[in-house]
C-alpha cells in the first residue's frame, strides 16, 4: 500500500510542476525585455567592433551577412544604410547585390 501512496505523491507532484511550467517559461517578442541578443543584434556589435579597430573590409563582410541572413533584424536599416554610405563605386553597388539576393530568397 505504501508504494501505491508513494508513487501517487510522485504523479500528483509532476503533474503540478508540469502544470506550472508555461507561467515560469514564458516568452516575449519585445526587444526591450530580451535577456540576451540574437545573432542579428550580435553580427551588428562584431561589425562595429571591426570598424573601430580600423577593419573596415571585415566590417563590411559581417554587415552584409547580416543584411543576407538576417532580413528582418532590426539592425537591418542600418547596417544597409552603412554599406551604401562607404563612397567607393564598387563598394556602392554591393547593397543592389544583397537586395537582389533577399528578394531572390522569398
Amino acid at each position: 500500500m505504501s508504494r501505491f501512496v508513494a508513487a501517487s505523491l510522485v504523479a500528483i507532484a509532476v503533474s503540478l510542476g508540469a502544470g506550472t511550467a508555461p507561467f515560469q517559461c514564458g516568452s516575449s517578442n519585445d526587444p526591450a525585455l530580451r535577456r540576451e541578443d540574437t545573432a542579428g543584434d550580435a553580427l551588428w556589435d562584431l561589425a562595429q567592433e571591426f570598424r573601430k579597430k580600423g577593419n573596415e573590409q571585415a566590417a563590411r563582410e559581417t554587415l552584409r551577412y547580416l543584411v543576407e541572413h538576417y532580413p528582418s533584424n532590426r539592425h537591418v536599416l542600418a547596417a544597409r544604410a552603412e554599406l551604401e554610405g562607404s563612397g567607393s563605386e564598387t563598394k556602392a553597388a554591393e547593397p543592389a547585390e544583397v537586395k537582389g539576393a533577399e528578394t531572390s530568397d522569398k
